[in-house]
């Protein structure tokens, strides 16, 4: 072919493209468009480039914002809200040799989740007198999950004199779930004190729980007034079995037992008292 022909043949095909879209309205089939949102006489969007790994358009600023909005932190921080709690640990009835007295151990809270104001009282006594009373006012402060610091005062009505006492001293959850308190005291004229207290709740089904608990108390010189010597001056143990009707309601029936030594002992001798008994208990646990 010469290179005429070739030249009108080229020609000829690019007329016939030229005219494509002119044909194509005419017979009512129009040549697609791209559809776009964005304003007239804005340029328009680059289209977003999609991840290999997944077809999928990259994640925006915006994406991130909607999924992570801002929250108010003010519902989100420890110590927020204030709650109670209140909680008889022993209120019983015990029996034994020296007959019968009415015994409580009491405690609870107020407060948030890192500082609280904590109350304690507990004593015993019989259908004639009161025998022995005490209460707690402490400030305390959690510094680890399970462990709290306490600060405050102790007021002992009875035996004897009152006596006013500075306490301060750390309570939690132990390794093993022991329950512990250990609370130094220091009263009128040097006097000192140390009380360590520490209980375990054996889940044997899930209502019946049997409860271990052991007490020392150590004093650092006598006080004659009140019948207390120097040292070790008691120990209290028991072992109660209580079924939880409701978790805030539990029955329970025990055993005490209680000796004092050293200084104290012969005290309770020289006053015709007895230095250590075994007594049977019965009683309630309750909290709300």
């Amino acid at each position: 072919m010469s290179g005429r022909a070739v030249s009108h043949a080229a020609a000829i095909f690019a007329l016939a493209l030229s005219a494509y879209p002119a044909v194509a309205t005419a017979q009512g089939t129009a040549p697609p468009q791209e559809h776009s949102s964005h304003e007239p006489g804005e340029p328009a969007p680059r289209p977003a480039a999609q991840s290999p790994a997944t077809g999928l358009p990259p994640i925006t600023d915006a994406d991130r914002k909607a999924a992570f909005p801002e929250l108010d932190n003010r519902h989100m921080v420890h110590d927020a809200g204030v709650f109670t709690y209140v909680l008889f640990d022993r209120l019983e009835w015990q029996t034994g040799s020296g007959g019968t007295t009415f015994n409580w151990d009491t405690k609870g809270w107020i407060g948030g989740d890192v500082n609280r104001f904590w109350f304690r009282t507990e004593g015993e006594g019989d259908t004639e007198a009161l025998g022995d009373a005490e209460g707690h006012a402490l400030y305390g402060r959690a510094i680890s999950r399970w462990w709290d610091v306490v600060v405050g005062v102790r007021q002992d009505a009875r035996p004897g004199p009152a006596r006013t006492w500075a306490a301060v001293g750390i309570q939690g959850l132990a390794p093993y779930w022991f329950e512990v308190e250990a609370t130094a005291y220091l009263g009128e004229s040097g006097r000192t004190h140390l009380r360590l207290e520490s209980e375990y709740e054996l889940l044997l089904t899930n209502r019946l729980v049997l409860q271990p608990l052991l007490e020392a108390d150590i004093y650092g010189k006598s006080d004659p007034e009140r019948g207390l010597g120097a040292g070790l001056s008691s120990i209290e143990a028991g072992l109660r079995l209580r079924f939880e009707v409701r978790r805030e309601f539990a029955p329970y029936v025990g055993v005490s037992w209680s000796r004092k030594f050293f200084g104290t002992a012969d005290r309770a001798r020289a006053a015709g008292e007895e230095t250590g008994a075994a007594r049977l208990a019965l009683g309630a646990r309750v909290w709300f």
